[in-house]
């Protein structure tokens, strides 16, 4: 069931959201689906969370957006990654690896000497 899968761990949205943009441009609702068909259904993102994240990167100078017609000849506000957006997942990226490694060395920690 859809409400049984997690929603995403606090502070990786928008990294998640800054690797997506890097790909291509996109508006919201793809964004989330992209996430979700990336994460092979493991994470979710609401429309309530991305949003407000879109708009925080925006005014960061991560994101820039535009009004464009969608396949489905609607207009979506498309996001783009900008060359502060690319260096920020860069740098995001970094953390994350940093950060993940040191929750797997606590989780494998056998009691030994480091």
């Amino acid at each position: 069931m859809a409400e049984d899968r997690p929603d995403l761990l606090q502070g990786t949205l928008e990294l998640l959201v800054l690797r997506i943009l890097a790909l291509e441009p996109m508006h919201g609702w793809g964004i989330s689906q992209r996430i979700q068909q990336m994460s092979r259904d493991t994470f979710r993102v609401n429309q309530g969370s991305l949003y407000p994240a879109l708009q925080r990167m925006k005014r960061k100078g991560w994101v820039t957006s535009e009004w464009r017609v969608t396949e489905n000849n609607r207009r979506a506000r498309y996001y783009r990654l900008t060359t502060a957006g690319g260096k920020q997942l860069v740098a995001e990226r970094a953390e994350w690896e940093r950060s993940s490694a040191a929750v797997n060395w606590i989780l494998d920690w056998t009691g030994g000497v480091a």
